[in-house]
């Protein structure tokens, strides 16, 4: 009996058929798996957002010998060559005096803040008052303070700091700066707001201008007065007053000097001391700066009572005693008094010398004055840039005028500043001819400015922009189409599934090769029956 071994082509060819169908499933899967894994991969990597953070806030109490203003700063969080482009939102001026008066009452100090304060919080997003920075620098009324009383001026600024404790806002720092760094804060201002820094490219990047020259700064202040230009580098480097300045990746050579005692008002108190110092028993005195038909008292504790006048003060000095002036509007007497504040004489014929013997190289380029400067050429409807000529024309026409005109000249009359323009117009023309050694025909170069766009010219934006440097930038948030983690989940299932696709086809290749042997000797058994 034989045994007979025969092939059986149909069931053959339908198990090749039911083999093939899962390889080819397994295939697809594989392949689309791959092009889902690479196409997110593509998506995620080059369809991002790029999410600048918000902008920062910083606020910046200005804190004078005459008033505290209070200004609010804005700046975006990624900055231009590690300084940020920061611009003025807000201003207060506080109420009151400055916080030097309140050496004999410390804890009031803070009190006159109340207002502006909850006027600067509805100008600062409250998710953001955490991180604003506050920062409080005292000018020359405290530094005269320190100089008298060093216990009081530290009383008034440690009142401040417990106030602003209370506040939801980063207080950092109370300080009385330095003469010096409030001329170059207020150059840096300047500078700032006219584009000699910075300006916006064709395609609105932030550049540095080619070409552009700085201008110099002129600042009037209350207690002190500020100058600050860009010197020569061949200038004596060896002087205080010759700094380096390092903004957007530039650095510049700097003069900068303060007077102290020469601010508007203890100019003015030291021209009324010179005024009685020599009396006896007289008690009425007149003032040649002070309008016609004008009279005021005050105490002798108001004119002699400050550092810069004590040793003016008369013999028979009582801080009570009562001095009236009367005014008599005699522009001539007035501008050859005022001549006798500065000490022109200490510079001994030195070409490199302003006055009081202090060294400065010769003014060049343009300037901007402001402050006092400018509020005096105002009350004369004067701005921008003038010739000599007429500032003098202004000045003799207003210091004429009998009192009672004066309301019907002045836009917004106030009784103290009123009788005192006459008085600042001479004594700016003293201190920028004589002083600072400008003629007549470098005049015109002074711009008389308040601001500039919305911001106004003062040493805190320079301060501001100064700390901006200290505070680093923050890196950019990407915002992915994708959240990461499911970004992450969908790579691993699409890689899982394609790895167990890529082993099942391993299966069953490996699979199909071990059934062709088998295949293959049974075939060569048959034959050889």
């Amino acid at each position: 009996m034989f045994t007979v071994l025969t092939r059986q082509p149909c069931e053959q060819a339908g198990l090749k058929v039911l083999s093939r169908t899962p390889a080819i499933i397994a295939l697809v899967v594989l392949f689309l798996s791959i092009v889902v894994f690479m196409a997110i991969t593509l998506i995620q990597t080059h369809q991002k957002e790029v999410l600048f953070p918000g902008p920062k806030y910083g606020i910046v109490l200005d804190a004078g010998s005459s008033r505290t203003t209070i200004y609010v700063y804005q700046w975006p969080a990624e900055k231009a060559n590690n300084t940020g482009v920061v611009s003025q939102t807000f201003k207060c001026n506080v109420k009151g005096s400055g916080i030097s008066n309140y050496a004999k009452n410390p804890q009031d100090a803070p009190k006159a803040f109340e207002d502006c304060m909850q006027k600067v919080k509805g100008h600062i997003p409250v998710h953001l008052h955490e991180s604003t920075c506050v920062y409080l620098g005292a000018t020359a009324g405290m530094r005269l303070l320190r100089l008298q009383n060093e216990t009081a001026a530290n009383e008034v600024l440690e009142s401040i700091e417990n106030y602003f404790e209370s506040q939801p806002f980063d207080f950092r720092d109370a300080q009385i700066i330095s003469g010096q760094e409030e001329g170059i804060y207020g150059w840096i201002t300047a500078n700032y707001l006219m584009g000699n820094f910075l300006e916006k490219s064709l395609w609105h990047m932030w550049v540095h201008p080619s070409g552009k020259e700085t201008t110099g700064a002129l600042d009037l202040g209350g207690a002190s007065t500020q100058i600050s230009f860009t010197a020569e580098e061949k200038v004596g480097l060896n002087t205080s007053d010759i700094m380096k300045v390092t903004l957007y990746g530039y650095e510049y050579t700097l003069y900068t000097h303060s007077f102290q005692c020469y601010g508007q008002n203890e100019a003015e108190k030291r021209f009324l001391a010179t005024l009685v110092q020599d009396y006896t028993t007289e008690t009425t005195f007149t003032n040649p700066c002070y309008p016609q038909n004008y009279t005021t008292t005050f105490t002798e504790a108001q004119v002699f009572g400050s550092l810069c006048t004590e040793n003016l003060r008369p013999e028979r000095y009582n801080p009570n005693n009562i001095i009236t002036f009367e005014g008599t509007g005699d522009p001539s007497l007035c501008r050859e008094k005022v001549a006798f504040l500065f000490n022109f004489s200490a510079c001994r014929d030195h070409e490199a010398c302003s006055f009081d013997g202090v060294y400065q190289p010769r003014v060049k380029g343009s300037f901007v004055a402001f402050a006092g400067f400018y509020y005096t050429a105002n009350a004369f409807n004067l701005s921008g840039s003038f010739s000599l000529h007429t500032f003098n024309l202004s000045t003799w026409n207003f210091c004429s005028k009998n009192w009672n005109q004066l309301p019907l000249l002045l836009p917004r009359f106030d009784e103290q500043y009123a009788r005192s323009y006459c008085f600042s117009a001479h004594y700016i023309y003293h201190l920028l001819l004589s002083g600072y050694k400008f003629t007549e025909e470098s005049w015109p170069q002074i711009h008389f400015k308040k601001e500039v766009g919305n911001s106004s010219i003062a040493w805190s934006l320079g301060y501001m922009l100064s700390l901006t440097n200290q505070i680093p930038a923050e890196s950019p948030l990407i915002r992915l189409p994708i959240e990461p983690s499911a970004f992450v989940g969908t790579l691993a299932f699409f890689a899982a599934v394609a790895m167990l696709c890529l082993t099942y086809l391993v299966y069953l290749c490996v699979l199909s090769r071990n059934q062709r042997r088998s295949q293959h000797a049974l075939d060569n058994m048959v034959d050889s029956e």
